[in-house]
């Protein structure tokens, strides 16, 4: 095994491919590879499916302090600011407290709840296409399509103001954005929490039908830090992830027009495809860290107490070991047993919200615009190498 890797790779080649240095070193070295981390430790790298999967499963792995662990880069935050950046949410939390903040939400993202939406995301999707319908040129996708939706969806299922969107995008954008200076991170994560705890307490004084008044007002009763934490956190990746896996899935289609084709002329395809599209693209950019709170083998190799640990999902999902050419979208697979949400006790929440938005997305965008296409080549798409969730940051396309 090689000594170590100085720095995460993190430049791709291709603009739907991981690093091409990961899978590299996943080919030569094995699913589990030292990794020196910015701030100084020295730790592990774990590409394999199954070790990624296994790691995600096992308690001696703590989620805490997430910030210190940024793989890339090293912020200089005041330990005050670091204690309000860290307080407990669903991502850097461990059992027992994790468990009890899991338990409150469970039952109020359940598949017959997220089920129900349809109807609703099935009306704004058609209310965003119509308006693309009447562009006499270029619609750019993501500022049309792609992220007002789950925007409008989880700020109505949270009871959060859309017209507050531009405020609240905007500083999860510096937050996610990663030439962030220490500085404006520690200011936008003091603006959002802000943000939340100001609708925390309006909506303990007057609540409504949403979930975060559901939440507030469940038996379990949550702190005010704790309702902010876990708002937020909805807040972010309801909108997030599903509006870059809807622009980015949409560029993979139509830069691969056989695979646009297919789905339109195969529309039984769609729900098998957003697994496969997720698999694919796994948009998490650079893993989930990780810190050994007592020794563990992940793989053949001893991990010490202590270490911290990258598990590198898109790289994964791309494990030869797992997937029969999985270099290739394949709308065909068998069975895409992917971890894109992640697994276990941290298992991404709003997953079927997720799959239902996608789902409507795609079938309603092909069905109403099946000659969609492009509106500049595809080396001339602006992507989002330069933010911790990956995607595209404009998609120019002609809808006829």
């Amino acid at each position: 095994m090689t000594d170590t890797i100085n720095l995460l790779p993190t430049a791709r080649t291709s603009p739907l491919d991981p690093p091409p240095e990961v899978l590299a070193l996943h080919a030569a070295e094995g699913p589990v590879s030292r990794l020196d981390f910015p701030n100084g430790k020295r730790g592990w790298l774990v590409t394999g499916f199954d070790e990624v999967r296994a790691a995600l499963i096992d308690p001696r792995l703590s989620a805490r302090g997430r910030l210190e662990l940024n793989p890339i880069r090293k912020l200089e935050v005041p330990p005050e600011e670091l204690e309000n950046i860290n307080r407990p949410n669903l991502l850097n939390t461990d059992p027992p407290d994790h468990t009890r903040l899991r338990r409150m939400l469970t039952g109020l993202f359940t598949v017959r709840r997220m089920r129900a939406l349809s109807p609703r995301i099935e009306e704004i999707v058609a209310d965003h296409l119509d308006a693309m319908a009447t562009a006499d040129g270029p619609v750019d996708l993501v500022s049309a399509l792609a992220l007002p939706v789950p925007s409008l969806v989880i700020c109505e299922l949270l009871g959060v103001p859309y017209d507050d969107r531009t405020h609240f995008q905007g500083l999860t954008a510096t937050l996610l954005r990663n030439d962030s200076t220490s500085e404006e991170v520690v200011a936008a994560g003091a603006g959002l929490r802000e943000y939340m705890m100001g609708l925390v307490k309006a909506k303990r004084a007057n609540p409504d039908d949403g979930l975060l008044s559901e939440l507030i007002q469940a038996e379990d009763t949550l702190t005010d830090i704790e309702a902010a934490g876990t708002g937020l956190l909805l807040l972010i990746a309801g909108h997030e992830t599903t509006a870059n896996m809807i622009g980015l899935g949409t560029f993979t289609l139509l830069s691969q027009p056989e695979r646009w084709a297919e789905l339109r002329d195969r529309p039984e395809l769609i729900d098998h495809a957003v697994e496969e599209l997720l698999r694919y693209l796994t948009i998490v950019h650079f893993g989930l860290p990780r810190t050994a709170a007592a020794p563990l083998t992940i793989g053949d190799q001893a991990i010490a107490a202590g270490d911290p640990v990258l598990l590198h999902l898109s790289a994964a999902n791309r494990d030869p070991a797992q997937f029969d050419g999985p270099e290739f979208l394949d709308f065909h697979r068998e069975s895409v047993r992917h971890i894109a949400f992640g697994y276990g006790v941290h298992q991404c929440l709003g997953q079927q919200l997720a799959r239902n938005e996608m789902i409507v997305v795609f079938r309603r965008l092909i069905e109403r615009f099946p000659e969609l296409r492009l509106a500049v080549p595809a080396e001339e798409v602006p992507m989002r190498s330069d933010m911790a969730i990956y995607g595209v940051h404009r998609l120019p396309v002609l809808v006829g």
